[in-house]
């Protein structure tokens, strides 16, 4: 058996992320289903996606719709209630540094891109297709391996620009001062359905939906704020299969 719940982790949350784990692991037990006491957070991506074993993860929408659809149930997808969205759905942030005077996207066209990795919606994906259809294709990039490195990059002059997923870039503004040092160009536009929830093709999805339903408005409203945590919602697979990749 294997669990995560790591697309959001940072060490401001790990108490609130830890008891929201509890709680649906007990609903989970509640209802036959077996569930590992800790989250597995470290546990590499893919391999744990796929792992049959699998009880509940957050994956991101363009793994899902290349490489996990068919070998995954949709749980469902948190609602974090952004603004301009409907439910489930984000955007990303475009972030530059506030010292810098370049006003306009076209201005970084050949600018130093840094994205989480190659296969994030939010980091790689929707910012390329957005800016493409402006004529703008960041052929510089840098890989940084996580959104948070991303906007610190920027901060450091190791790239120009990024694009930060809606939920990290409100909890950038919250714990990272370094948050000061940068300024939102634009957002990434039409939204897009939130990360979804997974799980393995073996166990009952309804009982696994409801479980993480319960947990979500049990837990403490403190927690749920802490991080943006609204509760979840059911989105079609097609509304994920639909998103293209950049060319």
């Amino acid at each position: 058996m294997i669990a995560s719940l790591p697309m959001y982790a940072r060490p401001e949350l790990n108490d609130a992320i830890a008891y929201l784990w509890d709680l649906i692991r007990k609903n989970l037990n509640d209802k036959g289903i077996k569930a590992p006491e800790t989250l597995s957070q470290d546990a590499e991506g893919l391999s744990s996606w796929l792992d049959p074993g699998l009880v509940l993860s957050q994956t991101c929408g363009m793994p899902y719709r290349n490489v996990l659809h068919g070998k995954v149930q949709l749980v469902g997808t948190p609602d974090y209630g952004l603004p301009d969205c409907p439910p489930g759905h984000y955007f990303s942030a475009i972030v530059v540094r506030k010292s810098d005077p370049r006003q306009a996207l076209k201005d970084y066209a050949e600018a130093i891109f840094a994205y989480n990795m190659e296969n994030s919606q939010s980091g790689f994906a929707a910012p390329l297709n957005y800016a493409a259809a402006r004529g703008v294709s960041f052929t510089n990039r840098i890989e940084s391996h996580g959104h948070v490195k991303s906007a610190e990059m920027v901060v450091n002059g190791q790239a120009d620009i990024a694009a930060i997923d809606a939920v990290t870039w409100m909890l950038i503004e919250r714990h990272d001062a370094f948050s000061s040092k940068l300024r939102v160009l634009e957002k990434t536009t039409p939204s897009t359905p939130v990360l979804p929830l997974i799980t393995s093709l073996t166990l009952d999805v309804d009982q696994v939906y409801d479980s993480v339903n319960q947990a979500i408005q049990d837990l403490p409203q403190d927690m749920r704020d802490a991080m943006f945590l609204k509760g979840i919602v059911k989105i079609s697979a097609s509304d994920y299969l639909k998103i293209p990749n950049p060319k």
